[in-house]
């Protein structure tokens, strides 16, 4: 059995909706919520998110997602209880990362680096191995 990942563009949700996408909400949690979602932490067995552009993740949400990193617990957006989690995440960006995340966060995500220089540091690798037949 193979894992899967579940991206989640933490630059292009909305404030107010990150909370939601990462550990899901409740029926009737706000509007427009019209069924119970799962959210990317919980989105199946084996299913682990992706936080692409980690660093625009809004400030309020940080000590969540840290609670959700350490404890392995999440709450539903409008839930009652806690549910647990095993989750596996990778988060990536395209910046430098030491002022805009709490410093907590940074730790708990940065245990296994990879760090790849921009493509444009390449270019004239990437230009030759476009021209070879």
């Amino acid at each position: 059995m193979t894992a899967l990942f579940v991206a989640v563009n933490a630059a292009a949700l909305p404030e107010t909706l990150v909370e939601s996408e990462l550990f899901g909400h409740e029926k009737g949690a706000f509007t427009g919520a019209m069924e119970r979602s799962a959210g990317s932490f919980r989105a199946g067995p084996r299913r682990h998110p992706v936080l692409d552009e980690i660093g625009e993740m809004p400030p309020s949400t940080q000590p969540k997602l840290l609670r959700a990193l350490e404890d392995l617990r999440v709450k539903r957006l409008g839930g009652k209880s806690e549910i647990a989690v095993d989750a596996r995440v990778l988060a990536a960006t395209s910046h430098s990362l030491d002022a805009r995340l709490r410093e907590e966060l940074y730790y708990r995500l940065s245990v296994f680096q990879i760090v790849l220089p921009p493509l444009r540091w390449n270019e004239k690798k990437i230009s030759r191995s476009l021209l070879r037949p």
